[in-house]
C-alpha cells in the first residue's frame, strides 16, 4: 500500500518567516545606519572640552552639533531621488565612504572652524545613510515582512542618541576627544566591505529630474536662519543687522522654495500635504519635539560638567536614564497606540515631556542627583511616547501613494528642528551664563533654557489635540466604510519605522 502523501510530504515552511538573509541584509544596513544616528548625540559631551582645547565660545562650538544637523536635514530629500536613479547599494556605499572620510579629517582637525566644515561633510554622508539603509531593508523584506522588520530595528535606532553621550563620555575619559570621530574609521572599516559583499546590488532606473533650484532655495535658506539665530549670542542682541539680516533672507528663501514647489510638476518635497491638516498637525509636533528634545540634549552635559563638575564619563553615565525611559516606553507606546489611536498617545507623551522638564528649569546648584535622574526616565518616557504616535497618526490621514513623499518631510522637520533648538537654547544658555557671577546664578542661567526648551514643547500641545480630533473623525469614517486595508496598515507600520530614524 502506497504511503498518504500527508505522511510523505515534507513539512511546509512558514509563510510568515522571516528568511536568514532578510536579517543579514538588514544587520549590515543597520551597522552603518546606527554610527550615523549615534552621531548625533556623541559629540554633546564634549562641546565644554571642545570649547577649551579649541579656544572657542559656546556660541560657535554649539556649531558643531548644529551644522550636522541641518547637514543631514538638507540630503535627506535628496535620497529617495538618488536612490532611484542610481541604485540604493551604490549610494548607500558613497554615504558610507563619505561620512567615514568626514569622520577622520574631524578627528584630525585642530580649530573649530575646521572642525564645524568637516561635520558638515559628515552630515552629508550620515543624512543619506539612514533612509538608504531602510530603503535596502524594505526591499529585502517585501511589504508583508516589512512591518515587523521595521519594529525590531526601530530600538536600536532610537537608543543609539541616547547612548552617544556615555560613549563619548567613556572615549574621552579614557583617550581624547579626537577618537569620538576615530572610532567612526573602525565601524566603517567593518561596515563597507560587508556592504559591498553582502548588499543586494541593483541597477539604477529613469527618474524624474532633480529639483536641484528647490534644494538650493531650501538648504541655503535653512542654513540661513540658523545661522542668524547663532549670531544673537555673538552679538547680544536680536535687532542686530548680523542677526536678523541672514534671518530674513533665509525666510525669502525658504518661502521661495515653497512658491516653486507649489507650482511645478516634481518638487524635491510635495508640499501639497500641508492641505492635509491630519499632517500638518503632524509636522507642527515632529518640528517643536525635534526642537525641545535634541535642543534640551545640550543642556545636562554642560550642567553636569560645567556647574557640578563631573568628569565626562560620569556626565556620560548621568545622561542614561533618559535613554532608559525611552527603551521601557517605546514598546508600550506601540501597544498603547494599536489600541487607542497615535493622537491620543502622542498628547499625553508631549505633555508628560513638557512637565517632566519643568523640574529642570527651577534647577539649581546642587539639586539632587537621583531626583534628577529620576525626572529624567520619566521625560524619556514621554518622549518615548510622543514620536512614533504622532507619525503613526500622521500617516493613517494619507494615501497610501503619499507614504514615500511625507516620510522625508517628517524627517527634515525633526532635524530641523533640532538644529534651531539646538542653536536657540545653546544662545540663551550663553547669554545668561554671560551675566552670571555665582554658582547659583550660572545654575539659573540654565534653569533660563530649560524654561525655553518647556515652551517649545508645550507648542506641541494643540496641534496633538488637533491631531487627536482629526484621527478621531479618521477611524469614524473607516469604520463606517467597513474594514481597514490590512496592506495599508503594514506599508504605515514601516513608514513610521522609517520615518523615527
Amino acid at each position: 500500500m502506497t504511503p498518504s502523501a500527508d505522511h510523505t510530504a515534507a513539512p511546509t515552511a512558514d509563510p510568515n518567516r522571516i528568511p536568514r538573509h532578510v536579517w543579514i541584509i538588514s544587520g549590515v544596513a543597520m551597522l552603518g545606519a546606527v554610527m550615523s544616528i549615534l552621531d548625533t548625540t556623541i559629540v554633546n559631551v564634549a562641546l565644554a572640552t571642545l570649547g577649551k582645547d579649541l579656544h572657542s565660545t559656546l556660541a560657535n562650538i554649539q556649531w558643531v552639533i548644529t551644522g550636522y544637523l541641518l547637514s543631514l536635514a538638507a540630503v535627506i530629500p535628496v535620497t529617495g531621488w538618488a536612490s532611484r536613479r542610481f541604485g540604493a547599494k551604490r549610494i548607500f556605499l558613497i554615504s558610507l565612504t563619505l561620512f567615514t572620510l568626514g569622520s577622520l579629517l574631524c578627528g584630525l582637525a585642530t580649530t573649530d572652524t575646521e572642525l564645524i566644515f568637516f561635520r558638515v561633510l559628515q552630515g552629508v554622508g550620515g543624512g543619506m545613510i539612514m533612509p538608504l539603509a531602510q530603503i535596502i531593508m524594505a526591499e529585502a523584506a517585501g511589504p508583508k515582512r516589512m512591518g515587523r522588520v521595521m519594529g525590531l530595528v526601530a530600538v536600536p535606532m532610537m537608543l543609539a542618541p541616547t547612548l552617544g553621550p556615555l560613549l563619548g563620555g567613556t572615549i574621552i575619559q579614557v583617550l581624547n576627544w579626537h577618537w569620538i570621530f576615530f572610532v567612526n574609521l573602525i565601524v566603517g572599516a567593518v561596515a563597507i566591505p560587508l556592504a559591498v559583499r553582502l548588499l543586494p546590488a541593483n541597477a539604477g532606473e529613469k527618474a524624474d529630474t532633480l529639483d536641484v533650484a528647490g534644494l538650493v532655495l531650501m538648504s541655503t535658506g535653512l542654513v540661513a536662519i540658523t545661522y542668524g539665530l547663532a549670531e544673537a549670542g555673538t552679538y547680544d542682541s536680536f535687532g542686530n543687522p548680523h542677526v536678523w539680516v541672514p534671518v530674513l533672507v533665509g525666510v525669502f528663501l525658504v518661502a521661495g522654495f515653497a512658491f516653486r514647489a507649489l507650482r511645478i510638476k516634481h518638487p524635491l518635497l510635495d508640499l501639497r500635504l500641508y492641505g492635509n491638516w491630519h499632517f500638518s498637525a503632524a509636522s507642527i509636533v515632529m518640528f517643536a519635539l525635534g526642537a525641545a528634545v535634541f535642543g534640551a540634549m545640550i543642556l545636562m552635559p554642560l550642567y553636569w560638567q560645567d556647574l557640578r563638575h563631573y568628569s565626562v564619563i560620569e556626565t556620560g553615565l548621568l545622561t542614561g536614564p533618559q535613554g532608559l525611559g525611552m527603551a521601557i516606553m517605546m514598546p508600550l507606546s506601540a501597544r498603547f497606540t494599536e489600541r487607542y489611536g497615535g493622537g491620543p498617545v502622542a498628547l499625553v507623551g508631549v505633555v508628560v515631556t513638557a512637565v517632566m522638564t519643568v523640574p529642570f528649569s527651577l534647577i539649581g546648584a546642587h539639586t539632587s542627583v537621583a531626583f534628577l535622574c529620576v525626572v529624567m526616565v520619566l521625560r524619556g518616557a514621554g518622549m518615548g511616547a510622543s514620536f512614533m504616535p504622532a507619525m503613526t497618526a500622521a500617516f493613517a490621514a494619507l494615501d497610501r501613494s503619499q507614504v514615500s513623499h511625507a516620510t522625508p518631510q517628517l524627517n527634515v522637520l525633526n532635524r530641523v528642528g533640532g538644529s534651531i533648538g539646538t542653536t536657540i537654547l545653546a544662545v540663551v544658555l550663553a547669554d545668561s551664563l554671560r551675566h552670571a557671577h555665582t554658582q547659583a546664578a550660572a545654575a539659573h542661567s540654565y534653569g533660563i533654557a530649560f524654561w525655553w526648551s518647556v515652551g517649545i514643547a508645550t507648542f506641541a500641545i494643540i496641534p496633538c489635540i488637533v491631531l487627536m480630533r482629526a484621527e478621531s473623525n479618521a477611524r469614524r469614517a473607516a469604520r463606517a466604510a467597513g474594514a481597514e486595508d490590512p496592506d495599508r496598515a503594514a506599508v504605515e507600520s514601516g513608514a513610521v519605522a522609517e520615518a523615527l530614524a
